[in-house]
């Protein structure tokens, strides 16, 4: 999975991507500091992949990762190149979810692009820039499926119209995520790469001394708009994240402790990101491995099998099913399936969120 981290400049967007990664990405006062995207991979954290790989002794532990993508700060008129707009725009398209840091805090040492603090209007200004992108792919395609049409072929009249559709929702200031659109239509619109298909979060980045007080008036005004919109905001503050990152686990949780943060920047990032792109994780777990594998929620076990490899799915039989919980209260795998804690699951069994997998399959 990939988030690309995007924003204006000077927003924070660098130093929260720094905090999570801790990829050294370089951070300045100034802005278009980030030319070439900045890359990181990140382990997610997850307290039950321990707990197995204890349990089994595993010789080797495997997280899912996140990749994040630290795009540089897009300004007015980036659709039309301004500020590099369009090389950075290109990167956008590339990831899963957008990850939209927006500052509400006040510092007079810190310099915004447009001379004051006003977090809705910074949202406006990047998704006006990101429907002006999309508005732009879409003329071409639209001319592409218009003249294809004329071979008599119906397929591109229908993606015409309902490009020239999603087209006039977008100019009325509508982003794709949030047109009405038929399974039909999602088809045909995701085929275009579109910049405002890609669910966003918006990640409030507060002063140092608001991460524990009551919402300021920025983030209140961020979180009624993300409401409105179907979105989802977490509220950090990306220097303590940075400080956070530098330090070892103790000094680390102390200091969150100290601070009344309960939850890293990145675990409400995973968090954020799981609930809104319906992810969930089942484990496997042996002397080998233990591993999590994340899947779409509501995904039945010969497609989770299929994650692993295309012949579990192919040569499916069935699916040996134990929660990570009951697992551990057990004591072994082999004490679970004496007490029946270890169910049989078939081809339409959907997998739930901490199930301890063992696929059976024949090739």
């Amino acid at each position: 999975m990939k988030l690309g981290v995007v924003g204006l400049p000077n927003v924070g967007k660098s130093t929260l991507f720094n905090a999570i990664t801790q990829a050294g990405a370089e951070s300045a006062n100034y802005p278009f500091c980030t030319i070439e995207p900045n890359v990181g991979v990140v382990a997610v954290p997850d307290e039950r992949l321990d707990k197995l790989a204890a349990l089994y002794n595993s010789k080797k532990v495997t997280p899912t990762v996140l990749e994040f993508v630290d795009i540089a700060g897009l300004v007015k008129g980036a659709s039309h190149g301004e500020g590099l707009g369009n090389k950075f725009l290109s990167h956008i398209r590339e990831v899963d979810a957008v990850v939209h840091v927006v500052r509400c805090f006040e510092d007079d040492n810190i310099t915004h692009v447009d001379g004051s603090v006003d977090p809705l209007r910074d949202i406006e200004t990047i998704e006006l820039e990101l429907i002006f992108a999309d508005m732009e792919s879409l003329t071409r395609r639209i001319a592409k499926a218009r003249n294809a049409a004329k071979g008599g072929d119906k397929k591109y009249l229908v993606e015409a119209e309902t490009l020239e559709r999603v087209y006039a929702e977008l100019e009325k200031g509508v982003p794709v995520r949030l047109q009405a659109l038929d399974d039909d239509a999602k088809a045909i619109v995701r085929d275009s790469f579109l910049l405002t298909e890609k669910p966003v979060i918006y990640a409030a980045n507060v002063g140092e001394g608001e991460t524990d007080a009551p919402d300021n008036a920025h983030v209140a005004a961020v979180k009624r708009y993300a409401a409105e919109r179907g979105s989802s905001v977490i509220v950090l503050c990306a220097k303590i994240e940075e400080d956070l990152a530098s330090m070892d686990a103790e000094e680390s949780a102390l200091f969150r402790q100290e601070l009344g943060i309960e939850h890293s920047g990145l675990d409400m990032l995973v968090g954020a990101c799981y609930e809104l792109l319906g992810l969930i994780s089942y484990l496997t777990a042996g002397e080998k491995e233990t591993r999590a594998w994340t899947i779409v929620r509501g995904t039945k076990a010969p497609q989770a099998a299929g994650k692993i490899h295309s012949d579990f799915e192919r040569g499916f039989i069935r699916a040996e099913i134990v929660d990570w919980r009951t697992l551990l209260e057990c004591g072994s795998y082999a004490a679970a399936k004496e007490k029946g804690k270890v169910r049989s699951e078939g081809k339409d069994y959907v997998i739930k969120d901490g199930d301890v997998v063992l696929f059976r399959f024949n090739v």
